[in-house]
């Protein structure tokens, strides 16, 4: 019976593990519908009501607010051209560092072109790098923008907004030497400067000032906003975070972009909003699986913390809301923050974690549940990388090393295999015996392990254990940006993309191509690296007990070959974890059962099923 039950668990396991892969390769997440953004007269002024606004310029400005109930303007212009078309509509100052390429537009001041120099979109072609931040009026608008929010007798046209104008006061060009300065001057007194600079990586800092030349006290409050127009392309694995990230001290909270419009619905904004007040340290942004972009006030600053989707421009939004401050008669007051915008990788953002005092800036990286497991795990194979210089290599590496450490809790499992193994023979006779009386194959079973003292059940809680860690080894392999264009051997020449061979064309020997990833005919075009860990699973499963109902005992024949289909157009860094971790398995296990005094003849049971049923059909 508890075999049975066994079974029954394994077979429960491995049915929806398919049904997932199987789930999210064939039916990946759809798209949202676009709703055409609304145009909603507005009064002009900052107060807590606005909701949508038409400006001068025809464009849409989508409102929120901010700390103290009035409201931030953000540009969501309707999509009119290409990117590059979108670019030349606007002044802009350029951004050059050895590892950004871009600009700013100085209508709104809007950091909204920008360039990764170091990551390429296809392997070995620099001519294309991947871009990060796109401007409106063009597709998939993603940027930042920073502004004043006004409070009492002041409008929205007395502070700059998303459609400012304006005017450089020094430096023509953004580098991690030279700084560039905005100045916008109202018609009310009132002198507004914006400092952009930027380091040798990715962060930014904005530093924004207001000169108060008037001889009345004025009050404003300070925001940052990042927006994205539609709804971001995303892989859509379940293992795999996309979407809104923050931390508010200390505590980490992740929003799917296809949650963001179950928030609750705030009339003030006319859009679903999820906001958190962060005391001291906190940060708020769109991660996507290796790239980021994050708005971070200093360090012991109390601010709003907001996402949200407005469905009548089809926006997404996080905004980091500062209170407001007083700026004297006669006095200049200003603010500095930080703009994260580029590749989560691990050096970089865990010395802006250290050294900037970015609280829990490491933890933007998907760790998953099993973090206390995967951090530990991505360390070693970051150092393993580092030493070797092959990610491939690095991750049999860390596999043969994580085999090691379990081979306790892996021994006695295989022990308990082993013996189970042994007890095949006399669980047919049985079977024979019985026919299909269930209940008295099941009192011959009991009395079988009773007689040769097997405990079926003392396998199953250190492969329980080792469940975990071999997850989290797949999630660190899975989100890692090490992964990124980096090759292997022979023919893998990027880990993070399907095996490029293909049985379809005798890997290589036929003139023909193969289908393109993405394609329904991709899913049966699978490499050597699929085929290797198919075989593997398939000789892994050779050595543990067959289940003893003729359903299970075929479905379980199968698995190999499905998984072999199913993970074929998985990232090849994947499959090659998936093809060591059988390997040493099938190796470990095979030791332990001949040491046991069982001896597994793989092909030659093969080779006897087979005139088995070549007897029978006579």
């Amino acid at each position: 019976m508890q075999d049975d039950e066994n079974k029954n668990l394994m077979l429960a396991m491995a049915l929806s593990a398919l049904v997932i892969i199987g789930w999210f390769l064939i039916f990946p997440p759809e798209q949202p519908e676009v709703i055409p953004p609304e145009k909603v007269v507005a009064d002009g002024r900052g107060g807590a009501n606005q909701s949508l606004g038409t400006q001068p310029d025809g464009s849409i400005v989508a409102s929120a607010p901010a700390a103290g109930g009035t409201s931030v303007p953000v540009d969501t212009a309707e999509t009119i051209g290409t990117r590059e078309n979108a670019l030349t509509k606007t002044n802009r100052i350029a951004i050059k560092t050895p590892r950004l390429d871009g600009s700013i537009s100085l209508k709104g001041a809007r950091i909204d072109d920008l360039h990764l120099t170091d990551y390429n979109v296809r392997l070995n072609d620099p001519s294309d790098k991947i871009t990060l931040l796109s401007p409106t009026g063009g597709p998939k608008a993603y940027y930042a923008l920073h502004g004043w929010t006004p409070y009492d007798s002041l409008t929205y046209n007395d502070v700059p907004h998303a459609n400012t104008e304006w005017a450089v006061e020094s430096g023509d060009i953004i580098t991690e030497a030279t700084p560039v300065t905005l100045k916008w001057e109202n018609d009310k007194g009132l002198i507004f400067r914006r400092t952009i600079s930027v380091d040798d990586n990715y962060m930014f800092n904005i530093e924004q000032s207001v000169e108060n030349t008037t001889d009345e006290d004025v009050r404003l409050a300070p925001y940052g906003i990042i927006a994205r127009q539609g709804e971001p392309e995303t892989i859509g694995f379940y293992i795999l975070h996309e979407g809104v990230v923050r931390a508010s001290d200390g505590e980490i909270e992740e929003i799917d972009y296809d949650d963001m419009p179950d928030e609750a619905i705030d009339p003030r904004e006319n859009a679903a909003v999820s906001a958190v007040d962060v005391e001291a340290n906190g940060w708020i942004g769109f991660t996507d699986k290796y790239w980021m972009t994050t708005l971070i006030p200093n360090t012991g600053q109390a601010f709003n913390s907001v996402s949200k989707y407005s469905a009548n421009s089809d926006t997404y939004q996080t905004d980091a809301r500062l209170p407001s401050m007083v700026i004297p008669a006669g006095a200049t007051q200003g603010i500095t923050t930080s703009l994260f915008a580029g590749a989560k990788e691990y050096e970089i953002i865990k010395d802006y974690e250290r050294n900037a005092n970015v609280d829990s800036f490491i933890d933007s990286i998907d760790w998953g549940w099993f973090f206390f497991l995967t951090k530990p795990i991505f360390l070693v194979l970051h150092l393993l990388n580092n030493l070797i210089g092959n990610m491939g290599i690095a991750i049999i590496g860390l596999t043969l090393l994580i085999k090691a450490l379990l081979f306790p809790l892996a021994y006695k499992s295989y022990v308990s295999m082993a013996r189970m193994k042994e007890l095949q023979p006399e669980m047919e006779k049985l079977k024979e015996k019985h026919g299909e009386d269930k209940q008295a194959m099941q009192k011959g079973v009991l009395a079988l392990y009773k007689e040769k003292k097997v405990n079926p059940a003392a396998g199953c809680l250190p492969i329980l254990l080792q469940i975990p860690i071999f997850f989290s080894l797949y999630k660190v392999i899975f989100v890692t940006i090490e992964m990124y264009h980096a090759p292997f051997i022979g023919w893998i020449h990027d880990l993070s993309a399907p095996d490029p061979s293909s049985f379809l064309n005798m890997f290589g020997l036929f003139p023909w191509g193969t289908p393109e990833v993405g394609t329904i005919f991709a899913f049966f075009s699978i490499g050597v690296y699929p085929i290797l860990m198919g075989i593997t699973m398939w000789l892994q499963q050779k050595l543990n007990p067959a289940p003893t109902d003729k359903t299970q005992a075929q479905i379980f024949a199968w698995l190999p070959w499905v998984f072999m289909f199913m993970l074929g157009q998985f990232a090849a860094g994947l499959v090659l974890y998936w093809v060591a971790n059988n390997t040493i398995t099938f190796i470990q296990q095979y030791t332990i059962m001949r040491s046991q005094g069982v001896k597994p003849d793989i092909l030659g049971n093969i080779f006897k099923r087979f005139k088995k049923e070549e007897a029978e059909s006579k």
